[in-house]
């Protein structure tokens, strides 16, 4: 990835760049700020890092990045005072603290890479798959997921994603033929949507995957509570149409939104009878 990270005090940022560039990474150093504005306009990069001081309120200038930079960047706020929270609700993915724990920098860069990778795949309109039978589209689902994104910056909302995938998917279409694991993948979208709830937004997102929105839970234990629902039903769906031999192999991921923090995470496997 390109990273760039922009702070006055140059230690600090030597310090990240020395633990970001043995990862395969592409790191420049601002010192200036005016410098660095003008420059990520003008470039496209994948993740900034970034310590605003001395400017106090930090939205207008995470919402004049999100503005002019590619939608997908990952920023990533620098600050002594500030919290989580104060990061998330100023237009930040997230928040590395001052003085930094240099252990916690691979962590939000593996973050990172993770959002990317997923946004630019819900972007890729050479990909798509229709909406049916409570399912949407993935370019439908690309567009909420964006604004959950800009949501979580403007006002404060947080929300979640699920992803649920049929790990063994390409065994099974070797063994037994793609049509038989595209009917285990519709059999699997058919539970999904009984479950969810009614305000629950759920898309195919890939042949062996779907995605799940969880938009403005009511506590916050409320998305680890549905992503282990969803484990403990899909355990017991010994339905799913394949042989009487092989197994299905399912993934939950709970995500939490701007972060792409893996909150939970499931692997299941569902006898067949």
């Amino acid at each position: 990835m390109k990273i760039l990270i922009v702070d006055r005090d140059e230690m600090t940022a030597n310090m990240i760049k020395s633990r970001i560039e043995p990862l395969g990474h592409t790191v420049s150093i601002h010192t200036e700020k005016g410098e660095s504005l003008d420059n990520i306009v003008s470039q496209g990069w994948d993740v900034i890092f970034m310590d605003p001081a001395p400017v106090i309120n930090i939205k207008p200038m995470a919402m004049n990045i999100r503005r002019n930079v590619r939608r997908n960047v990952h920023l990533v706020l620098l600050s002594d005072s500030l919290n989580m929270e104060e990061a998330v609700n100023g237009g930040f993915n997230e928040i590395l603290s001052k003085p930094i724990n240099p252990t916690v920098i691979e962590g939000i860069i593996e973050r990172a890479e993770y959002m990317n990778n997923l946004m630019r795949h819900l972007s890729n309109d050479d990909i798509d798959f229709p909406s049916a039978g409570g399912v949407i589209a993935k370019s439908a689902y690309n567009q909420l997921f964006l604004s959950c994104i800009d949501r979580a910056g403007r006002y404060g909302e947080t929300a979640h994603t699920i992803l649920i995938s049929f790990e063994n998917y390409n065994t099974i279409a070797a063994n037994d033929g793609t049509y038989d694991a595209e009917m285990i993948a519709a059999k699997l979208a058919q539970h999904l949507v009984r479950i969810r709830r009614q305000s629950d937004i759920i898309a195919q997102i890939r042949s062996n995957e779907y995605a799940l929105l969880l938009l403005r839970p009511l506590n916050e234990s409320e998305p680890t509570e549905a992503a282990n629902r969803f484990a403990e039903y899909l355990s017991k769906c010994t339905d799913l149409p394949t042989t009487p031999y092989m197994d299905i192999e399912i993934g939950i991921r709970l995500l939490s939104l701007p972060q792409g923090e893996k909150i939970i995470e499931h692997k299941v496997t569902v006898r067949q009878e």
